[in-house]
């Protein structure tokens, strides 16, 4: 019954989030400075075609008689038409999303695994060559900016070693798979097409690692630390007396708690990577939905970018509800607080 509680507290929690989210996002697209419907059609616009958009789109209306206009088509699935592709946002959204989200899902897969194996050797080989090289690393990861490792990492892979594809979703000569999921790698396996599947699969390597280094070189410097701390409790040292194996002591006892103040961060970390996609899939040619929310916006395209910034918005509450229930699942002293 308590998660239960505590399950229902956080989904109410989300939908207040995504009300006010939707609120912020409308008001600021009415207020800004300029004409609504000029900055929709363009200042080549003929002021009948203007004036037709206004009628449309209920701008004459009260402000709030206009914002339930407008999230009666949201959550119907209608934000409008794309100044920059001319096409329903919707469709555009189907399109580009599906690859940014195939790329996020690698970069966390990613991100959790090796940021969990480096902050575990970190810790078990503490004050070694092997800790030496993983912090030093960890705190170049930190600092250096995701745009930089793109950089850097499609020049030697694309332009000197060569060993692995890094522009786009698949080589050239290839035909994209039947549209199932919108993941090539999935969509791939369905269709039974080996081939694709693993040149989609190589495709997403680099520019998966790219988005997800700092946030992987931070996590791993949080699992290493609570590692290190927990380590020294006294019931861990009371096992290794009674026997207990160090290698059952190490996964189930010390990594375990360890985990708690590392997964809040990789969920934050995780949800951030949606917004960070940007830079990494313009230059790695991605044609996915970060980069589209980056034309839309040079394009002053409102439909899109209110449709962006909530899809944007959905994910992060999504993946941080996630990670609440990872938590409690790993402290229930989380779960049985929160659902109080």
């Amino acid at each position: 019954m308590n998660f239960k509680k505590y399950l229902l507290k956080r989904l109410l929690l989300a939908v207040v989030v995504m009300i006010g989210l939707s609120i912020v996002i409308f008001v600021i697209s009415r207020i800004m400075p300029g004409d609504v419907a000029t900055m929709a059609l363009g200042s080549t616009a003929t002021e009948e075609a203007k004036e037709n958009y206004r009628i449309a789109n209920h701008l004459y209306d009260p402000m709030l008689l206009q914002y339930f206009y407008w999230i009666g088509g949201v959550l119907r699935g209608d934000f409008g038409t794309s100044t920059s592709t001319d096409r329903p946002v919707a469709m555009d959204v189907a399109e580009f999303l599906p690859a940014t989200l195939e790329l996020v899902v690698m970069a966390a897969i990613i991100l959790v695994i090796l940021s969990i194996v480096l902050g575990v050797l970190a810790a078990k080989y503490r004050n070694t060559i092997v800790d030496a090289i993983v912090r030093v690393l960890s705190y170049i990861g930190v600092a250096m900016p995701s745009f930089v490792i793109a950089t850097l990492l499609l020049l030697f892979f694309g332009h000197v070693w060569k060993i692995i594809p890094v522009l786009g979703r698949l080589s050239y000569g290839l035909t994209a798979p039947a549209t199932v999921t919108g993941f090539y790698t999935i969509d791939a396996l369905i269709a039974g097409d080996i081939k694709v599947f693993f040149n989609a699969f190589l495709h997403l390597l680099v520019p998966a690692f790219a988005l997800a280094l700092g946030g992987l070189c931070q996590e791993a410097r949080i699992i290493r630390n609570s590692m290190v701390e927990n380590g020294s409790k006294d019931y861990l040292s009371a096992m290794r007396g009674y026997g207990v194996p160090e290698g059952k002591i190490l996964r189930k006892y010390q990594l375990k708690p360890s985990l708690i103040p590392a997964v809040s961060c990789m969920g934050m970390d995780i949800a951030s990577l949606m917004g960070n996609a940007f830079l990494v899939e313009t230059i790695f040619n991605w044609p996915g939905i970060s980069r589209y929310g980056l034309s839309s916006m040079l394009g002053k395209d409102l439909n899109a970018i209110a449709a962006v910034l909530l899809i944007f918005g959905l994910i992060f509450v999504i993946v941080n509800i996630i990670v609440d229930l990872i938590v409690a699942g790993l402290d229930p002293r989380i779960r049985l607080g929160g659902a109080k």
